[in-house]
């Protein structure tokens, strides 16, 4: 993260300015849970925040107008603000450093519909089932959920488009094992009780393929649910181009 907000900064933190109210509040729940849960990590000393890990020392002050960026930089999870305008909820703000095939830049402004447009079926499907969970969340009551894909970089930024048609020309049964890496995401949704604004936070987890399917059953289980995946969203999680080399690695494991 310190990297990428150093060299990258306008790439992985935006806001608008409807969103200070939210990102303060953000700001100030999460200092709040890590000095009283980590206090052997992170300590307050009047407007300075230090974590006592890595030496790293931040002002208040520095970050009066973009709180949700000192946020971002406490915690390993990327953060987003919702806020609803209108109808519809709109990203004000994030603080993005590993994305999955997409850019904050080109989100930030936008209402879901927009930011979910390249998602196979979401204007059909998932649309006003998103709404409504979102406008019947409670602020004693977050929601969390798990994404996953299978990526050909353990890289945790991965900017590359969905349904980009290069991926992974080089995959073969051989050596899928060796060159693919299971990505999980946890993602949580909060209603922040002050401003009413939404924290949607992602936190990402990348496991070597290899080390994921020792176990045979797992092989036999991921196999069986990329045959299930419907060919538009095999093209969406770039699944599609490494299909036929994944599925025959996961049965030459199940095989034995």
């Amino acid at each position: 993260k310190n990297k990428l907000l150093k060299e990258q900064y306008s790439d992985v933190f935006g806001s608008l300015p409807e969103s200070e109210a939210g990102q303060q509040e953000v700001l100030e729940l999460i200092l709040e849970h890590l000095l009283q849960y980590f206090p052997n990590y992170y300590q307050q000393q009047d407007d300075r925040i230090v974590n006592k890990v890595t030496k790293q020392i931040w002002n208040l002050r520095d970050f009066t107008k973009n709180s949700l960026d000192l946020a971002g930089r406490l915690v390993q999870e990327d953060l987003c603000l919702m806020q609803r305008k209108d109808s519809e909820y709109i990203l004000t703000a994030g603080s993005v450093c590993f994305p999955a095939r997409w850019r904050l830049p080109e989100k930030l402004g936008r209402p879901l519909m927009q930011i979910h447009d390249p998602v196979p079926g979401y204007a059909q499907k998932l649309e006003q089932p998103v709404n409504k969970f979102f406008d019947r969340l409670k602020p004693e009551f977050p929601g969390y959920r798990l994404n996953w894909g299978i990526v050909d970089s353990p890289e945790l930024s991965l900017t590359q488009p969905h349904g980009c048609a290069a991926f992974g020309e080089d995959i073969t049964a051989e050596n899928a094992g060796e060159k693919l890496w299971l990505r999980v995401e946890r993602q949580t949704l909060r209603r922040l009780p002050k401003s009413g604004s939404i924290l949607f936070t992602i936190r990402t987890y990348v496991y070597a393929l290899k080390s994921v399917v020792r176990d045979r059953q797992i092989a036999s289980q991921l196999a069986a649910v990329i045959q299930q995946i419907p060919q538009e969203m095999q093209i969406y999680k770039n699944i599609l181009p490494i299909k036929s080399p994944l599925l025959t690695y996961l049965q030459q494991l199940t095989a034995f």
